[in-house]
């Protein structure tokens, strides 16, 4: 299989085409960047035969079967229509779209053709984060009860750019960090959350998004998720606390795209450290990713799943916005 990277990225630079390229049989043939220079930059540097300003050429070439699309969020819907239309397989980054109905549009597209549509959650793929799934779902701490995430983070110089000046084009914290939040908590809890509440700020690091943001969030079998997402913390580090009836799981430095941190159960027995596997967040998802396009299961993170973490953060948004208690509209999916 050869792919075709959409978007000249940075997370592609780092994780994705080293990950793809570990896969038997599949490489990159071109990349598609708005700036002609930039990208003929970008595949020389990362041995890519060819680049492209013009996603039709692209899109064009038989020899391309599927395509990654790591643009500014505005441009995912339109980009992955074509890449559907044009039968390519797509594995989108997240937020899948600009409102869930564009995002869930994108899904039915890619069912209609018969081609495989994924988001690219890395988080679920972490052994960290997989563990504490397992640790969950086979009642080690009883019914969960509460999750608290903290998540602010320091935004770095050469990632600011659009994310902090640029809300047109999906910038803010919201949509950047609050879906991934969203994401690990239904891979926890295999539920949806029902309602939010939200505080957002700005601190000045941008002009015109939020890079700061706290919310609450219920769910329907009452379990409650506090969160704190931000730009402008250096110093804070991440995490995740799950606490249950008979035991409590805390995970540091977890919400990251690294395999590193910490995660420990304490219970009746006192706490303990727990291990688990330090594999590569971003060859596990192109993994799976191609198995699907095998016909192999599924994707670690399905078009669905990236409609569910949109809408959440959309709602945290409006209840941000609003001041508002407000209900997860997840568009009928």
């Amino acid at each position: 299989m050869n792919w075709g990277l959409i978007g000249a990225s940075t997370i592609a630079s780092q994780f994705m085409i080293d990950a793809i390229r570990t896969l038997d049989g599949h490489g990159i043939r071109s990349v598609l960047s708005s700036d002609e220079k930039r990208g003929a930059g970008f595949a020389r540097r990362h041995e890519i035969p060819s680049s492209t300003t013009d996603l039709d050429e692209l899109l064009a070439d038989p020899e391309i079967g599927a395509v990654y699309i790591s643009t500014t969020n505005e441009k995912h819907r339109d980009q992955a229509l074509a890449a559907i239309a044009a039968g390519k397989h797509v594995l989108c980054e997240k937020p899948l779209a600009m409102t869930v109905e564009d995002a869930a549009g994108m899904v039915e597209a890619a069912r209609e053709a018969g081609v495989t549509f994924a988001t690219n959650h890395h988080l679920r793929n972490a052994g960290s984060h997989l563990k504490i799934r397992e640790l969950i779902q086979t009642g080690r701490i009883g019914t969960v009860q509460s999750i608290r995430i903290f998540h602010a983070v320091f935004l770095p110089d050469f990632l600011q750019g659009w994310r902090i000046n640029n809300a047109a084009a999906g910038g803010g914290v919201i949509p950047d960090i609050v879906v991934h939040d969203a994401d690990t908590v239904r891979f926890y809890l295999n539920e949806d959350p029902s309602q939010v509440t939200a505080i957002e700020h700005s601190t000045g690091m941008g002009q015109g998004v939020e890079d700061s943001v706290m919310s609450v969030w219920t769910t329907p079998s009452g379990v409650m998720v506090q969160t704190h997402e931000s730009f402008t913390h250096a110093y804070a580090g991440t995490g995740i606390e799950v606490h249950g009836t008979s035991g409590s799981i805390v995970g540091r430095n977890v919400m990251t795209q690294q395999p590193v941190g910490e995660v420990q159960l304490t219970d009746d027995s006192g706490p303990q450290s727990v291990s688990f596997s330090d594999h590569n967040l971003y060859v596990r998802a192109v993994t799976k990713f191609a198995d699907a396009m095998s016909g192999n299961g599924e994707p670690s993170a399905t078009g669905i799943d990236g409609i569910k973490s949109l809408a959440v953060s959309v709602a945290v948004k409006e209840a941000a916005t609003t001041g508002k208690t407000v209900s997860v509209n997840y568009g009928g999916v």
